[in-house]
C-alpha cells in the first residue's frame, strides 16, 4: 500500500466548464487538499478581444487556489515549478495540453485523467459528440492513469451513462462533467485507503474522437433522417448543425438547425431539404425516408426563430 498523508494533495489541471466542475468537487471533498490550479492562458475573445480567464481559473481564485498557466512543458523550470509543490496526485481534465513524461513522474502516486467516455472506445478530443455522432445509446466517465499515448493507460473508475434519442451533446456534456466529479472523488477516495486497482484497455477495441471541425456541421438531408437527427444533435451547442436553403427566389440563406426529433415517413417525390412548413409547432423538413422537425430555425445574421416565425417570414404562409 502507498504511503500517503491524511489527506491526498493534489495539483489539478484542467480549462473549461468540464474541467471546472470536477475541480469544483474536489474542492468539497475533506479527503483531499487542492495545493495549486494549471490551466491554459487567458485567451483573447469577444469583440473587443480582451483576455478572459478560464472558468477553472476563475473558480480557483474563488477559493484562493494558487493558479499557474505556463503555455507548455517545454521548459524545465516549469516542470521543476509543479515538482516543487509535492502533489501526491496530479488530477487532469480538458486540460488542452499533451503533457510530457517529466510532468506525468512528478506525482508521488499517480497522474490521473478524467475523461468523458467508456474507454477505450472514444480516445480523443470529441468524445462526447462523436459518441452522439455514431448514435451510442450509452457513454461514460473514465478516470485512467496517465501515460505518454492518447488516453491509453488503465482504467481505475468506469461509470456509465445513457443517452436519451433526443439528447443532444451539450446536455450530455453538462451531465458528464457531473458525473466526472463524482468518479474523482471515488478514485482519490481508493487512493488514500490504498484499496485500487488500474485494469489495462484493450486496444483492439480503441476508436478515436477527432476535433470537431465547423465544416462537419453541414447537414447532409439525402441521408436517413436517424443518421442526420445524430449529426444535429452531436453538434448542438458547437459549432452548430446547418445548411444552405434555396427559398426559391434565386437566393441562398444559411439556416442553423436547432436539435429536433424524427417525424413521419416523408412523403414520396419530395426532395430530401425541402422546408415543408409548420408540422405540431415545429419546422418541417425532408429527409430522405422520414420529415425531421427542429423547434427552432436561425438564419445567418438573424435571430433564432420558431416555426411560426420562419413560416411567416419566409414561406410566406401565414393565416390571417
Amino acid at each position: 500500500m502507498d504511503e500517503v498523508a491524511e489527506k491526498l494533495r493534489v495539483v489539478f489541471m484542467g480549462t473549461p466548464d468540464f474541467a471546472a466542475q470536477s475541480l469544483k468537487a474536489l474542492i468539497e471533498f475533506d479527503g483531499c487538499d487542492v495545493a495549486a490550479v494549471y490551466t491554459q492562458p487567458d485567451r483573447p475573445c469577444g469583440r473587443g478581444r480582451k483576455c478572459k480567464p478560464s472558468p477553472v481559473k476563475q473558480l480557483a481564485l474563488e477559493h484562493g487556489i494558487d493558479v499557474y498557466q505556463p503555455e507548455n512543458f517545454k521548459d524545465q523550470a516549469d516542470i521543476d515549478q509543479l515538482a516543487a509543490l509535492e502533489p501526491d496526485v496530479l488530477v487532469v481534465a480538458a486540460y488542452g495540453l499533451i503533457l510530457p513524461q517529466g510532468v506525468l513522474d512528478v506525482p508521488k502516486l499517480h497522474p490521473l485523467n478524467i475523461h468523458a467516455s467508456l474507454l477505450p472506445k472514444y480516445r480523443g478530443a470529441a468524445p462526447i459528440q462523436r459518441a452522439i455522432a455514431d448514435g451510442e445509446i450509452v457513454t461514460g466517465i473514465s478516470i485512467m492513469k496517465m501515460e505518454a499515448g492518447l488516453d491509453t493507460g488503465p482504467v481505475m473508475v468506469a461509470r456509465a451513462l445513457r443517452i436519451g434519442h433526443n439528447d443532444h451533446a451539450g446536455k450530455i456534456h453538462d451531465e458528464l462533467a457531473d458525473l466526472g466529479g463524482l468518479c474523482i472523488v471515488e478514485a482519490l477516495a481508493r487512493l488514500a485507503r490504498g484499496a485500487y486497482a488500474f485494469k489495462p484497455q484493450d486496444d483492439t477495441l480503441a476508436t478515436y474522437a477527432h476535433k470537431l471541425t465547423k465544416e462537419e456541421g453541414e447537414v447532409d438531408w439525402n441521408r436517413p433522417a436517424q443518421q442526420v437527427h445524430n449529426q444535429i444533435r452531436a453538434m448542438y451547442p458547437w459549432p452548430g448543425a446547418y445548411f444552405d436553403w434555396d427559398n426559391g427566389q434565386d437566393k441562398v440563406l444559411r439556416l442553423n438547425v436547432t436539435p429536433g426529433e424524427i417525424g413521419e415517413d416523408e412523403s414520396p417525390g419530395v426532395d430530401p431539404g425541402t422546408v415543408l412548413g409548420e408540422i405540431n409547432g415545429k419546422l418541417a423538413i425532408s429527409t430522405a425516408d422520414k420529415v425531421y422537425l427542429t423547434p427552432e430555425i436561425k438564419p445567418q445574421g438573424k435571430k433564432a426563430m420558431d416555426a411560426t416565425a420562419f413560416v411567416c417570414g419566409y414561406l410566406k404562409d401565414c393565416e390571417v
